[in-house]
């Protein structure tokens, strides 16, 4: 299939992307830390599309944030130099590969822990020197130290080693816990200073907590992906409207068993089975008491008992998924359009790299 074509005239299920949409939420998202005066970073691995990460950066984005080594060093490959890996990196050959990145771009990584920074200071003693950033748990209960004093230690601990530079902070923060954050940061970065270490980059994060990072005054930078499409979660989130929705899947109603139950084309391998504490599995545009109540493989089993209006057999039907990301990946291409006419179609480069 090639541009030209209506969106109408493509295999279901297939996700289409509204590049009018895209490009606004590039914008609005753009301006908004322009105004603040913070560098943003924006996370590819909601799209893993290195056209993309090209539009975000010449709208005024500094550099990328990558989650694994292998989307690194697809956006290296394609050109992009200033790259934040926010993983801790274990193992020989991730190790070995990561050294090979640092080499050819401005690279950062995290570390939460010693053992990794131990590890990372195997490879990095005499070559170009690693910058690395203390993650920080302010409250999201994944990974990061624990305490301000904790961050400190593990700061002068890689301030230490030869080959690795203490870069600065970063936390992934638990939504609306701006406060929290800011406390967290302001506290360890006091410390920081009486041990007479440079905190360089304070790096705040999260699609979630997009439109509030200016509550975190000690912060450098903000991280986020979701933002470029937007979905179901980013509405509740309160962080824009379903008209802000760039991605949409479009599905086919293949059955109609009963009155009340509708059967379409997109099971699992499309829309996700990641709820992301939403009772169903995607919002059905046009049909707002719609529940898409259970995903097979390749079947979404849909709920009309609420829904005044009901899809016929046949019938093309577009959902907004309640995760963009774990979309993006579950596809080997994303269709793009204006006015419904595709305009191109892009491979996701960094999906499911293995080697």
């Amino acid at each position: 299939m090639s541009v030209g074509y209506s969106i109408n005239d493509l295999l279901t299920p297939v996700v289409v992307i509204d590049e009018a949409v895209m490009e606004s939420n590039i914008n609005v998202a753009q301006q908004y830390f322009n105004r603040i005066g913070r560098n943003f970073r924006p996370h590819i691995k909601t799209h893993k599309i290195p056209a993309l990460a090209s539009l975000q950066v010449a709208a005024g984005a500094k550099g990328i944030n990558c989650q694994k080594i292998s989307e690194a060093e697809v956006f290296a490959d394609a050109g992009f130099t200033d790259i934040l890996i926010t993983f801790n990196m274990l193992g020989d050959a991730r190790l070995d590969r990561l050294k090979e990145l640092n080499a050819r771009v401005d690279l950062q990584v995290v570390a939460d822990n010693g053992f990794v920074v131990d590890g990372l200071a195997t490879r990095f003693g005499e070559s170009t020197p690693l910058k690395v950033l203390v993650e920080c748990d302010t409250g999201s209960g994944r990974n990061g130290v624990q305490t301000p004093e904790e961050a400190v230690v593990l700061a002068k601990q890689i301030d230490q080693k030869t080959g690795l530079t203490f870069h600065g902070l970063l936390t992934y923060p638990k939504p609306s816990s701006e406060a929290d954050v800011e406390t967290f940061f302001a506290k360890t970065i006091d410390l920081l200073k009486r041990e007479g270490l440079d905190c360089p980059v304070v790096s705040h994060g999260g699609s979630p907590s997009l439109f509030d990072s200016d509550l975190v005054k000690c912060a450098t930078e903000h991280r986020a992906g979701t933002y470029i499409f937007n979905d179901r979660s980013m509405v509740r989130a309160g962080m824009c409207d379903y008209e802000d929705c760039a991605m949409h899947v479009i599905a086919t109603v293949v059955s109609r068993p009963t009155e009340n139950r509708a059967v379409l084309d997109a099971g699992s391998k499309a829309l996700t089975s990641d709820l992301l504490g939403f009772a169903d599995h995607g919002r059905m545009i046009g049909y707002p008491g719609a529940s898409i109540a259970n995903l097979s493989e390749e079947h979404a089993v849909v709920d009309l008992s609420r829904s005044e209006n009901k899809p016929q057999v046949g019938e093309r039907v577009r959902i907004i998924p309640n995760h963009t990301c774990v979309v993006s990946n579950l596809f080997d291409k994303l269709v793009f359009h204006r006015d419904g006419v595709v305009t191109r179609i892009e491979p996701v480069s960094a999906r499911g790299q293995v080697v």
